[in-house]
């Protein structure tokens, strides 16, 4: 039975990284009802264990957490051979009916807006595009700020692989958006 240590204890570990473990989650699943279900789950999940977290780095613990939640949860729920990648109205139109239009609020002009919405749509579907694992490093780094070692510690490889990894994540990316323009 949790007690009162427990749940302070989990606000102080979990509660402060649920942003960074939603937007792993997002990206991961690419939805956001799936994220949110992810999260729930690995929340519940980091609770149970709470007693079993040694101190250290709480962020990596809990992006751990989210990543093997996601990572089984999409293996439950989805087909082997599912790749999500979005195309780029479908990007746009979500954005609109999601209201998602905050990050462009301080842009000049219509047309200005427009292309904003494009590239940021069209960098979004490129992310999406690349393979798990690269998509998971590219993510932990260059979206959640987590060093080299830290990545490490939650996808479970060594360093010299996280550092292959976003290498080759950030080649492809280039190479899909270059070739998309």
């Amino acid at each position: 039975m949790p007690d009162d240590d427990d749940k302070t204890l989990f606000a102080a570990v979990v509660m402060p990284y649920l942003g960074d473990a939603y937007a792993l989650a997002r990206w991961m699943t690419g939805t956001r009802t799936d994220a949110e279900d992810v999260v729930q789950e690995a929340s519940l999940r980091a609770f149970r264990a709470i007693r079993r977290y040694a101190g250290g780095n709480a962020r990596a613990w809990v992006l751990t957490i989210v990543r093997n939640t996601a990572l089984t949860w999409m293996a439950k729920s989805r087909p082997v051979a599912l790749v999500v990648v979005d195309d780029l109205a479908a990007v746009e139109r979500r954005q609109v009916q999601l209201g998602n239009t905050d990050d462009w609020n301080c842009v000049a002009d219509p047309e200005t807006e427009v292309i904003a919405k494009a590239d940021a749509a069209r960098l979004e579907t490129a992310i999406a595009s690349l393979p798990s694992p690269f998509r998971e490093t590219l993510v932990l780094r260059d979206l959640q700020g987590l060093d080299y070692r830290e990545i490490s510690q939650v996808t479970d490889v060594p360093i010299g692989t996280v550092m292959s990894r976003l290498a080759r994540a950030r080649q492809r990316l280039v190479e899909t958006v270059r070739g998309n323009e």
